[in-house]
């Protein structure tokens, strides 16, 4: 795990870079989703930078698309983008938006942004995957205060009733949203016994120890014939001391003596 912890500081030494040059918000939402990033793109998916077209591919939907700055970091280190590129993010010239646009030959299998949607396009990749016999799975990541919404719970109940067992739904729960805390704003709790009412089978686990995440991405489906959903029990901001658990990192982007004392930080670690 000591090669995935050093990329786990590269990878926030690029955010930190990518959202500072771009003056862009998001870096604790992106610091909270890094393990969980690289755990499916350097264990987990079958898919090949070489080959992004490849119809048996697995497929990754990063719901909470405003954590991109995470996933474009994680794409270039696994090869599917180039690393100069991610200078560019959020800015006038650049090919990196501040959230995922479709585009297969960089990784990307689907534009988003408004939350809620994923996990609906996720099912639909599963139940075509099912249909056709494949043996590509569907991976959705997505926020907590996302799955709040009623297209979450719908995309629930129909993936349950029709056993899609192809497709996992990982739950970054960081218990900070947009306006405050998850608990506050409309609890999730019992949110293991929520998914698995709708027919799901449900773990939790520290969604920042690669063991624990690596172990269960690896046994899914956990039971036969259902869809899967990891509860990722995170740290908003993940990695730099002022940044955890504040929810002023939802917005705001380091500014120059901010960037330097996380950065210090990051590579005392």
């Amino acid at each position: 795990m000591k090669e995935y912890r050093e990329l786990s500081r590269q990878v926030r030494k690029d955010i930190l870079h990518m959202v500072h040059g771009a003056g862009a918000p998001h870096i604790g939402s992106s610091f909270s989703v890094v393990e969980i990033l690289i755990a499916l793109y350097f264990e987990i998916l079958r898919v090949d930078p070489g080959n992004p077209f490849d119809p048996h591919r697995d497929r990754f939907i990063l719901s909470k698309g405003h954590a991109c700055p995470a996933l474009y970091s994680v794409l270039a280190h696994r090869g599917f983008l180039d690393e100069k590129i991610l200078e560019g993010f959020g800015r006038d010239g650049g090919t990196l938006e501040e959230h995922p646009a479709y585009d297969l030959t960089k990784g990307i299998e689907l534009t988003t942004g408004s939350l809620g949607h994923g996990l609906s396009v996720g099912a639909g990749m599963a139940l075509s995957s099912m249909y056709d016999n494949s043996p590509g799975r569907v991976f959705v990541l997505m926020s907590d205060g996302e799955v709040q919404s009623g297209f979450v719970w719908e995309a629930a109940m129909f993936a349950g009733h029709h056993g899609l067992a192809k497709l996992t739904a990982v739950i970054d729960y960081n218990k900070i949203q947009a306006m405050g805390r998850v608990e506050d704003i409309n609890d999730l709790e019992p949110i293991k016994k929520k998914w698995e009412s709708f027919g799901w089978s449900a773990r939790e686990i520290d969604g920042h120890d690669y063991g624990e995440i690596i172990d269960a991405l690896g046994h899914v489906p956990f039971e036969t014939e259902k869809p899967s959903v990891i509860i990722a029990h995170t740290v908003k901001g993940k990695g730099v001391s002022f940044f955890e658990d504040k929810l002023l990192w939802h917005y705001k982007f380091p500014d120059k003596e901010e960037l330097s004392r996380a950065l210090k930080e990051i590579l005392r670690q």
